[in-house]
């Protein structure tokens, strides 16, 4: 097991990590509060052209399939929730803090499927819908953040590893000194992301593998969500010891994960 700190990750590689806009942090802020505000919410997103515009555009777009069109944030905010619209919201300042490439926008397009899925899971769990929603959509982050530093040598280390996340981060300590699973949970901090969400993508790449879920009690529903919607999406053969495992550690009836599955399980496979 690696003990590697996020500091010493981030150390290692001199890295400067994107600040997200003054009003993702405002909203990320909120966001972690036991109760959310839609107006305060709403207002926030407001503030921020590009964000307003970007959640405007995306709420008309064919993935909602709406028959009339939303012309106000607040609007948005009332036929949406604020999950889906902080999702969203997240989204797009996320993707815009890095280049705008193909490799990058394969990531993204996973980031949404899983962030989607996951606050879902969490939702239908009576877990913490908005820190498995975020956590979703951070978990690879810190793959942008290397590809950000050395474009050119990370496309050949991902390459190499094909789709499998364990080779990933020991070819990436062995060129950077550090992982994308500790820089991209250094980038949850810095964006405000709730403990629960920076430990799961912290930690996810471990327990992707071993089902085994890290840390405090406070924390593993989050890492059981991530685990839960990775065998989902990779159509893996071991869904059902995957629900036996993380339902003894949470200790919980394996029945209450396996009911909220079936809706969700014919689900397009997650690509590498």
């Amino acid at each position: 097991m690696r003990h590697q700190s996020m500091d010493a990750g981030r150390s290692a590689l001199d890295l400067d990590l994107p600040a997200p806009p003054a009003a993702l942090a405002q909203m990320a802020a909120l966001l972690a509060q036991p109760t959310c505000d839609l107006a305060t919410l709403s207002e926030l997103i407001e503030s921020d052209m590009a964000l307003a515009s970007a959640l405007l555009r995306t709420v008309n777009s064919a993935l909602f399939k709406l028959s009339g069109r939303i012309q106000t944030v607040r609007e948005a905010v009332n036929y949406l929730g604020f999950r889906q619209v902080g999702g969203i919201t997240l989204q797009h300042g996320l993707r815009a803090a890095f280049p705008q490439v193909p490799e990058l926008d394969l990531l993204w397009q996973r980031a949404a499927a899983r962030a989607e899925l996951m606050g879902t899971l969490g939702q239908s769990l009576g877990f913490d819908a908005w820190a498995a929603h975020s956590a979703g959509l951070f978990e690879e982050c810190g793959k942008a953040l290397l590809f950000r530093h050395a474009p050119a040598r990370y496309r050949s280390l991902w390459a190499q590893a094909s789709s499998d996340d364990g080779v990933l981060i020991a070819l990436e300590q062995h060129a950077f000194g550090a992982s994308h699973d500790i820089l991209g949970a250094a980038l949850c901090e810095t964006w405000g992301l709730r403990p629960s969400a920076v430990h799961s993508v912290r930690h996810h790449v471990e327990f992707h593998r071993t089902l085994e879920l890290p840390g405090q009690d406070s924390h593993r529903a989050v890492c059981a969500v991530s685990a839960l919607a990775h065998r989902i999406l990779s159509c893996s053969a071991d869904l059902d010891r995957c629900v036996d495992r993380l339902a003894e550690q949470l200790a919980i009836d394996p029945a209450k994960i396996t009911a909220v599955i079936p809706a969700l399980a014919d689900r397009p496979a997650d690509s590498p």
